[in-house]
């Protein structure tokens, strides 16, 4: 695979609607404008962590500011993503020890759409881009059949 054809294939991951979506989330939250001239895949380049990245984070002490906000503005593309589909109002919970176990809720109403749990939060990542696109839009779906699904409870 050449690099032209690994460049149109990033290019192509990138304007896929839910990284769009995180980097929408991602920018929203940037309220000093820090990431004002950061191209959309500088943004996403901490989702991506490989293997033996992973392995020499630490998950001794408490979950740094930098990688909970990483972990908020995931979940925070999802329910956006949930939100545009359904017209459903999502909302994200997030509840972290400061060991790095805890809970990532997306819920719409009384109905719970998402519901992961986080291990290890200190590593929250993805091998590749592909792969966090494919988490991200697994979710997505899956939220947005619940939400379709039982559309009485969500909307309570």
């Amino acid at each position: 695979m050449t690099t032209e054809t690994v460049n149109q294939i990033n290019e192509e991951i990138l304007n896929s609607p839910f990284l769009q979506e995180l980097v929408r989330q991602i920018r929203a939250q940037d309220s000093y404008g820090f990431y004002r001239n950061w191209s959309n895949e500088l943004l996403v380049k901490p989702y991506v962590i490989s293997k033996e990245a992973k392995r020499k984070i630490s998950v001794e002490g408490d979950v740094d500011p930098v990688t909970k906000a990483r972990i908020m503005s995931f979940y925070r593309a999802i329910a956006a993503q949930i939100e545009q589909e359904t017209g459903l109002i999502s909302q994200v919970v997030i509840d972290l020890s400061h060991e790095g176990f805890g809970w990532a809720l997306i819920f719409s109403g009384r109905l719970l759409l998402v519901a992961r749990t986080l291990r290890d939060a200190q590593r929250f990542g993805f091998d590749s881009l592909e792969k966090l696109l494919a988490e991200g839009e697994k979710m997505t779906q899956k939220g947005i059949e619940l939400a379709q699904k039982y559309t009485e409870v969500a909307k309570v």
